[in-house]
């Protein structure tokens, strides 16, 4: 099989049903989180985010549950109604927005579960109002990885919260803090507070701090393999994709970034042959999509040509978009470490 070959289209019904938490993050829950001892701010996590999904449960914030016409309205909810997970890469934030919307007492058409991508792609396919109407009715919305850097996404997401929160909606959110700011305290809580101005008195910022998991312990990632040892194990390795990194970069600019995870759909490992540096911006933010939904649905990559710390610039890897940039390497070298196995079956 090969990725470029596929041309997925993805109705917007398929959007909503798919915001829940990603296979990666499918089974999680506070008690499998593993909180660094030498972080005490990743149990307090744990035990904030615990109560704070307790709190959900009943009827909806605005009294909307089903209820007797001579019932007492509930009382609104007291405190924010959000809670924002400030910290780094790695530390565990998806995990526990995960487990979150899996504690959260309420059935699972009334939890949503998206990255602020897929959120805004959901708000295109289906328009602000009817987005509105859609997630009107929720418990709880989670976005993981919220965006900082478009400020015209950031006003539209924020509109849509503010109008979702005035219905009763729960929030959380995460993002993470920018590599040159780590040590520097609330960096990213107060530019999120900030860029989404109004809602910011509904949101908790909650800081995590840590060292990323991904590769705490662990060995250094593989080196590259050879295009022989690469096409090899993609012909050995039942489902397997087999592409050109140049040409699927190509591709990816054909397909739209919200079908990136149909794009994945059935594939068991994604093999590519002549990895090189990516040559531009709009080039890299498209493969840092790609590389989340690798990420979130557990599919291993194996390559030939240069290491993935190699893929960005330094220019690209010091201005604004920095953070997705690491984010992509860092979850990219974890799905390369993964692919190891596949070229000594």
């Amino acid at each position: 099989m090969a990725l470029c070959a596929r041309e997925p289209r993805v109705p917007a019904e398929r959007l909503v049903a798919e915001m829940v938490p990603p296979p990666r993050f499918d089974s999680v829950r506070f008690d499998t989180y593993d909180p660094d001892p030498t972080q005490p701010s990743q149990t307090e996590a744990v035990t904030v985010l615990s109560g704070f999904a307790a709190g959900l449960g009943g009827a909806h914030a605005t009294g909307a549950g089903k209820r007797r016409w001579f019932a007492r309205k509930p009382a609104a909810p007291t405190g924010p109604r959000g809670v924002y997970l400030d910290g780094g890469y790695g530390v565990g934030k998806t995990h526990l927005l995960a487990s979150l919307w899996h504690a959260t007492p309420a059935e699972p058409a009334l939890k949503a579960f998206g990255t602020f991508v897929e959120l805004t792609n959901l708000v295109g396919a289906l328009g602000f109002q009817q987005t509105v109407q859609t997630l009107g009715g929720h418990r709880l919305l989670c976005i993981d990885e919220f965006e900082l850097d478009d400020p015209g996404d950031t006003v539209l997401v924020s509109s849509l919260l503010s109008r979702l929160v005035e219905q009763g909606v729960a929030l959380a959110a995460t993002s993470n803090t920018l590599p040159g700011k780590l040590g520097e305290g609330r960096f990213a809580a107060a530019d999120f507070l900030r860029e989404i101005q109004g809602l910011s008195a509904h949101f908790r910022p909650l800081r995590i701090d840590g060292q990323d998991y991904r590769h705490r312990g662990l060995p250094e990632a593989p080196a590259p393999f050879s295009d022989e040892q690469v096409t090899k194990a993609a012909y050995a390795t039942e489902g397997a994709s087999l592409d050109d990194f140049p040409g699927l970069l190509e591709h990816l600019a054909r397909v739209h970034p919200s079908r990136y995870g149909a794009l994945t759909d059935g594939i068991a490992a994604v093999c590519l042959t002549d990895v090189g540096p990516v040559p531009d911006q709009s080039t890299a933010l498209r493969l840092v999509v790609l590389a989340d939904r690798l990420y979130d649905r557990e599919i291993p990559v194996l390559a030939s040509g240069v290491p993935f710390d190699r893929l960005f610039s330094d220019e690209m890897l010091n201005g604004g978009y920095r953070k997705k940039y690491f984010r992509a390497i860092s979850r990219l070298t974890a799905l390369a470490r993964d692919a190891k196995p596949l070229v000594s079956q």
